[in-house]
């Protein structure tokens, strides 16, 4: 295999990866940053995304070199731990980054046809959450995941690297415009579950049994203020995880997740 070796953090083939700390200025170039091994090998196998090249440590090198033999055409270049992290200006996580290409935005109408369950976001701000509720789409089987202009960038790096490399796998796109898309999804026979700490509605499993196996689409709000008002006003159905009175509500991540198991539970 063809690397090449870099020994100079101003070396002009990696001027990219100076812009790893920015993700604004990466957005712009339309690129992503994608950090660790686990998260690269996915980029590289199991993601439609373009990638651009791999910065990595020999050790890194070594414990990736049967993936990198199976893509001659990315750019390899192998640096030492302090040539790297003088190249970003952060200590690397295992000595591994790629750098992928942003696709045009996709359609979320496409993105949602045919779809049994999705996973839909309004104004989720924080990236581990968002990481997390990617992952959790995953390993629940959701289609695909729909997020309003104000959530976090699903590949924002430490949204990528929570997610464990799922926001590079699970099909995304912005629902727009918002929140007219709720209800446009209402009529394309989806029922769209608000999630709710209100006592007032019925639990998930309850909901979800009512619906005659209608397509889902799980509706989760900000992680202090919940769903807006006109998001509710626009969903179908209102449903809630009962929890323990000492707390009002879960965390936006681990509700998805629960969630996602209830709507996948056969009716008893």
């Amino acid at each position: 295999m063809h690397f090449s070796l870099i020994d100079d953090p101003s070396d002009p083939r990696i001027v990219e990866y100076r812009n790893v700390p920015d993700a604004d200025l990466l957005r712009r170039h339309g690129l992503f940053v994608a950090e660790g091994r686990l998260v690269v090998r996915r980029l590289l196998t199991g993601s439609a995304f373009a990638t651009r090249s791999v910065l990595v440590t020999d050790t890194a090198r070594a414990a990736l070199d049967e993936v990198l033999a199976a893509r001659p055409d990315v750019p390899v270049y192998v640096a030492p731990a302090a040539v790297m992290d003088g190249i970003t200006g952060l200590h690397i996580h295992r000595g591994c980054l790629a750098l992928g290409e942003r696709p045009r935005p996709a359609s979320w109408r496409e993105t949602a046809a045919g779809a049994r369950t999705l996973v839909v976001l309004e104004r989720v701000a924080n990236a581990d959450n968002v990481g997390g509720i990617f992952r959790n789409a995953a390993a629940f089987g959701a289609a695909a995941v729909l997020l309003d202009e104000a959530t976090t960038d699903p590949l924002y790096r430490k949204a990528i690297r929570t997610s464990m490399g799922a926001s590079l796998v699970v099909p995304f796109a912005r629902a727009e415009p918002w929140p007219a898309a709720l209800r446009e999804l209402g009529a394309l026979g989806f029922a769209t579950v608000a999630l709710t700490p209100s006592a007032a509605a019925p639990t998930v499993a309850e909901t979800v049994a009512r619906l005659g196996g209608r397509p889902v689409a799980l509706v989760l709000g900000h992680e202090g203020d919940g769903l807006t008002g006109a998001a509710l006003a626009a969903c179908e159905y209102r449903a809630r995880i009962p929890v323990a009175s000492a707390v009002d509500s879960l965390n936006v991540a681990a509700a998805a997740a629960v969630a996602l198991y209830e709507s996948r539970r056969p009716a008893v």
